[in-house]
């Protein structure tokens, strides 16, 4: 208990890393309130990281924002920032309908010629869709119980309580992207493309529920998906407005039954197995995760299918640390205490100086995953997100 409660309090008053010269210094575009998790907290920590610069809507308000996180610059405006020779990186977390002026329209961006590299610029600009659920070491432990192959049925499902979001809130205002679906369900979705390990070819059904009141009858704060992928369907739910308490989120997965090679058996026997995996918290696996893993086993006569004997093994796993999660990148840094917003920077960082990074959302997955979320939208008869104007 008390290493939990260690943990938890390192994770969001981490300790401040000495800062060395060729830090990479980030500008941030709107004083959000997801800024100080997603980039101020995991900056304090890493030694090659300097957030130097922050703009928003209101000058006073970006003011007070670096006066209370110990933002050195300020600017008046998103391009200032942008044009500052001595920014090297910009962090956006701005509403879902400004991405594409200041970072992305998915299909367009990612396909820019200035991200790609040439004989004039060797190293183009590094873009990132910043998922930090999936740099989380425990999301990556969990797929190593998981045969994509195998995978039948995949059940997602996250929530965040009522009390968190107010109808007039970013979160369902539409012409900025607002909708469970863009908020949350997009997490979920990508999750179930992780565990198949392709992409949906439809999308079944798609119900949502919205306040009908004339305003915001366009934003689904609550919605539950069925997609159909190559080898299995894949079910999905989200909501902005849950119950009281907190639920972590889940993926339920179920794999089909598979003969398991067992030479201690007389030849007209066989022995087979059916894999249900549970990843508990894969949102915010810092606060709590654990992943399950339920292995049913019947040993029967291959001639008729009688069952001659069955059992079930059963464990649970834990993974905050590449160490804990073994594989290949055992050795890279990592403390129990980040967040996956600071592995997520981690990775982002060793991308940037040429080293390995343990896990990367390409351009090509991120357009992938926005026809995901167009398929459901389409779907559930509210219609595509705006598409920005900005060229």
């Amino acid at each position: 208990m008390l290493s939990l409660l260690n943990r938890f309090y390192t994770s969001f008053s981490p300790p401040m890393a000495e800062k060395k010269n060729n830090a990479i210094k980030f500008g941030i575009l709107g004083a959000a309130k997801i800024a100080p998790m997603a980039m101020i907290n995991p900056a304090k920590s890493h030694p090659e990281v300097v957030v130097q610069a922050i703009a928003a809507r209101d000058r006073a308000r970006a003011e007070e924002f670096a006066k209370k996180h110990g933002v050195p610059d300020v600017r008046d405006t998103y391009q200032e920032i942008i044009d500052d020779p001595n920014i090297d990186a910009v962090f956006i977390p701005l509403p879902n309908g400004l991405h594409y002026e200041w970072a992305t329209e998915a299909n367009l961006l990612f396909n820019l010629p200035e991200l790609s590299p040439s004989t004039s610029q060797p190293n183009p600009p590094v873009l990132l869709e910043a998922f930090h659920n999936r740099f989380h070491p425990a999301l990556h432990k969990f797929l190593t119980f998981v045969t994509p192959a195998d995978v039948v049925h995949v059940h997602t499902d996250s929530m965040v309580p009522w009390w968190f979001t107010a109808k007039d809130d970013l979160e369902f205002n539409y012409k900025l992207g607002g909708g469970s679906i863009m908020a949350l369900g997009t997490y979920n979705f990508a999750v179930l493309r992780m565990i198949f390990g392709g992409e949906p070819e439809e999308c079944l059904t798609c119900d949502t529920s919205v306040f009908g009141d004339g305003i915001h009858d366009q934003c689904d704060y609550t919605f539950k998906a069925q997609f159909r992928f190559p080898n299995g369907i894949g079910e999905t739910t989200s909501t902005l407005r849950g119950s009281i308490l907190w639920k972590p989120s889940e993926a339920r997965v179920t794999h089909k039954e598979v003969v398991v090679p067992d030479k201690t058996l007389p030849g007209d026997q066989e022995k087979v197995r059916t894999r249900q995996v549970t990843l508990h918290g894969f949102m915010h696996a810092i606060l709590w995760h654990r992943i399950d893993v339920k292995d049913t086993y019947v040993v029967r006569h291959m001639a008729d299918g009688r069952p001659i004997k069955k059992w079930v093994e059963s464990s649970s796993h834990k993974a905050y640390t590449h160490k804990d999660a073994g594989g290949e990148f055992a050795d890279l840094p990592s403390e129990d205490w980040w967040i996956s917003y600071r592995h997520q920077l981690e990775a982002f960082v060793n991308r940037i100086k040429g080293r390995k990074a343990h896990y990367w959302v390409t351009g090509e997955d991120s357009i992938k995953q926005m026809r995901m979320v167009d398929m459901a939208y389409e779907k559930s008869g509210l219609g595509l997100r705006p598409t920005s104007s900005f060229r």
